[in-house]
């Protein structure tokens, strides 16, 4: 379940006896490592107070499509945006034909509509609502949407029946959301991450280093590992804790990233450096702590060896992606970088006082040499999810070019 660590999860809850088992839910997606907010419908508050799930949830409950409150801070659009996974549990009969019919005549149904997130459904009604025609209609034509349908179970009812309809505990259902994330895009690959800042020591207390905060490349790793690839984090020095499923190899200087790099390189099938290396280092480092004595301090600064470009230039070299931080002329500088470096992709963002290091949203603008993508603004986590969608979509062509030669006669 750490897979959820870090997630966004929206919870629908509607009208159905089985909604005494969200609280739980809530609890249990937590435990899970995910952040939980619930919208509730107006019959699921004759099964469950609001206040119940604001508890264990730790936010507000929303309610209501209108709300001006609401809608001035986190409306149906907000909350859209927010989530990274909708999970509706209990869904009701009724709740699933408005799904299929495409209805937004409250704030659940609004947000199932404008999500991009994924939408997973927790069906919960009598034996024989869950069988008539008309809900198994409604089902297919869900599927059909791409909405994953969770259960249900069978057993015994609170109607005294006994047959399908009962909603997954949520233990299971909470196993399944954790799946929502696992793309398979990257199944058998192997993805080589570098992350953070580096530090060159000037003397035993004193170096030199960058703003970065190592959150962009924790995130991509995550999403690599998401995705099915077998992934190796190079870290700098960051306050992050190792992220789940993923091999974390920790180094400080550039001089011990790029050795760390250089001996998983060759077996990997995509490098990504996301890592904020440092260009310079001092050509030596002081055993004792200098003094301060002179009112200047010269510092005599040499080349560091260049990570990215040196990876470009295995033979055979990984699928090579580079990142590029700048403050102006983003788009001509990351083109720059692309081909003096010969890589396949650069990732580059604005960075500033005010965006970038240290901020849990940012964008990206892909620079190959077919042309440019924009990725909005967003949460880092979804930022690197769209990126790895990205590249696995470029590593999937380029290397059914590769086949396609040399199948030529």
């Amino acid at each position: 379940m750490g897979s959820l660590i870090n997630k966004r999860v929206l919870l629908g809850v509607t009208g159905g006896i089985a909604a005494y088992k969200s609280a739980d839910l809530v609890r249990r997606l937590r435990d899970a490592g995910a952040e939980v907010r619930v919208i509730m419908t107006r019959s699921a508050t004759e099964f469950i107070t609001p206040l119940t799930l604001q508890a264990v949830s730790g936010h507000t409950v929303y309610r209501h499509l209108l709300d001006t409150s609401a809608e001035a801070g986190m409306g149906h659009i907000e909350l859209a945006r927010w989530a990274d996974a909708v999970l509706v549990a209990p869904a009701s009969a009724n709740f699933l034909a408005r799904l299929a019919q495409g209805r937004a005549d409250d704030l659940l149904s609004t947000v199932c509509l404008a999500t991009e997130a994924p939408v997973a459904v927790a069906p919960a009604m009598n034996q024989q609502m869950w069988n008539n025609a008309a809900t198994q209609s409604n089902l297919a034509t869900i599927k059909k949407n791409a909405i994953r349908i969770f259960g249900p179970a069978e057993g015994s009812q609170a109607c005294g029946e006994v047959g399908p309809g009962r909603m997954l505990e949520p233990v299971e259902l909470v196993t399944l959301a954790s799946e929502l994330f696992a793309t398979g895009e990257f199944d058998g690959l192997t993805v080589l991450v570098t992350a953070g800042p580096t530090w060159e020591a000037i003397d035993p207390v004193r170096g030199l280093t960058n703003r970065s905060s190592g959150k962009m490349g924790y995130a991509v790793a995550e999403a690599a590992a998401e995705s099915g690839a077998r992934v190796i984090l190079v870290s700098g020095p960051t306050s992050l804790p190792d992220p789940e499923r993923v091999r974390t190899l920790r180094v400080e200087s550039a001089q011990e990233m790029y050795d760390t790099v250089h001996q998983h390189a060759a077996a990997a099938d995509i490098f990504i450096g996301v890592a904020a290396v440092a260009d310079y280092r001092p050509v030596r480092a002081a055993d004792r702590k200098i003094k301060k004595t002179d009112e200047t301090m010269a510092l005599e600064l040499e080349r560091n060896p260049d990570i990215l470009a040196s990876v470009a230039a295995l033979r055979p070299a990984p699928f090579t992606i580079g990142f590029a931080a700048e403050t102006e002329n983003i788009e001509p500088h990351a083109r720059r970088k692309l081909e003096n470096k010969n890589l396949d992709l650069v990732a580059a963002n604005r960075v500033g006082a005010d965006i970038g290091f240290a901020a849990d949203e940012n964008s990206l603008l892909l620079v190959e040499r077919e042309g440019v993508t924009e990725l909005p603004a967003q949460p880092k986590t979804k930022l690197a999810r769209a990126l790895i969608h990205h590249i696995a979509a470029r590593y999937r062509a380029k290397n059914a070019t590769k086949v396609h030669r040399l199948r030529r006669p």
